[in-house]
């Protein structure tokens, strides 16, 4: 008999940006399962996130933090999981914690990557072939297809579906800056290359926002000050839900942005967004946009994928000059 899903549970990413890129597999599974229901395992703050996607029925509360591993709160939520009669699971994170609240489930088809001994957990097992799937975001489309299913899949990239519902209207032109990462300064393109970049926009007839969750308040502090003209570059750093900053990022005329969650959001409510990347690879984790231009050098050391750099320079980010992402932006429309 030809598998016939009807209720999917994803257990989701924990991380902005794999979340965004999730929604590539809700779509593929609507395009091969159309009346399927997909339901989403995943952190609070995603559910912003998860509501801006046509394609999921329901986001499920992980009640736990990241990497927390509390074997009584995943067993109860299995079990009282058990209630939704789900007959298929996919779980994007490899870890083996991710398995265990779909095993606890009693979810007779549970689909995931090999990884952290999960083999009692998991009974479709596929093996990554990281050559093939070269992309975060094809390795979590080619969970959602057949098996035996060898090349890359085709891709439908992200669409957030933003609905204007606060008080917050920008008046054009703006330009969105997004100074933080989440994963470390290796990341993160230089305060003052920032700053430089708002003032060559401001000084174009252009306002400026600076985007981010409270970890990124310093920098986007120091940006502020350096620019020093509150009146035309707004601090909105740790001040805005994640709703709030959807509805920015899809009214910002363009977005200039490190390597992080907040670039794939732009990418995904179709804003201009140029991507400046250091250790990390913009082939593995481009933004999915053709509005989308990326920055990087591919120096000899890059991308090396550490937190800082391990020799002390940061060449590849301070070697991108402001001048060099003026170019791409141009002045505003």
């Amino acid at each position: 008999m030809a598998f016939s899903p009807k209720r999917c549970l994803i257990v989701g990413p924990s991380w902005v940006g794999d979340m965004v890129m999730a929604q590539s597999l809700f779509m593929a599974l609507k395009e091969r399962f159309p009346d399927l229901q997909i339901d989403v395992l995943a952190p609070a703050w995603s559910k912003s996130i998860l509501a801006a996607m046509p394609e999921v029925h329901t986001a499920i509360e992980m009640p736990l933090q990241h990497g927390e591993l509390a074997l009584g709160k995943r067993y109860q939520l299995g079990k009282d999981l058990r209630a939704n009669a789900y007959d298929w699971a996919i779980v994007l994170p490899r870890s083996l914690k991710a398995a265990l609240v779909p095993f606890w489930a009693n979810i007779p088809v549970r689909t995931g990557y090999k990884g952290e001994m999960r083999y009692w957990l998991l009974n479709d097992i596929r093996p990554l072939d990281k050559s093939v799937l070269t992309m975060t975001v094809q390795r979590f489309v080619a969970l959602g297809l057949p098996a035996d299913t060898n090349l890359p899949p085709d891709i439908q990239p992200p669409h957030l579906v933003v609905a204007h519902a606060s008080a917050t209207v920008l008046t054009s032109p703006v330009l969105a800056l997004c100074p933080g990462a989440e994963y470390g300064g290796a990341k993160r393109w230089p305060a003052d290359y920032f700053a430089a970049v708002a003032k060559y926009y401001i000084a174009q007839g252009g306002k400026v926002i600076l985007l981010g969750s409270a970890k990124d308040a310093l920098v986007t502090a120091q940006i502020a000050n350096t620019v020093n003209l509150p009146a035309a570059c707004q601090d909105l750093a740790g001040k805005t839900s994640i709703r709030e900053v959807l509805e920015l990022l899809a009214q910002a005329d363009q977005v200039v942005s490190n390597d992080s969650g907040l670039m794939h959001v732009a990418a995904a409510v179709g804003t201009p967004v140029i991507a400046v990347y250091g250790s990390s690879d913009p082939m593995y984790t481009p933004p999915l946009s053709d509005k989308a231009q990326i920055v990087y050098l591919g120096l000899e050391c890059s991308p090396c994928f550490k937190r800082e750099c391990p020799l002390g320079h940061l060449d590849c980010l301070q070697k991108i000059t402001p001048e060099q992402v003026i170019a791409r932006l141009g002045a505003p429309p």
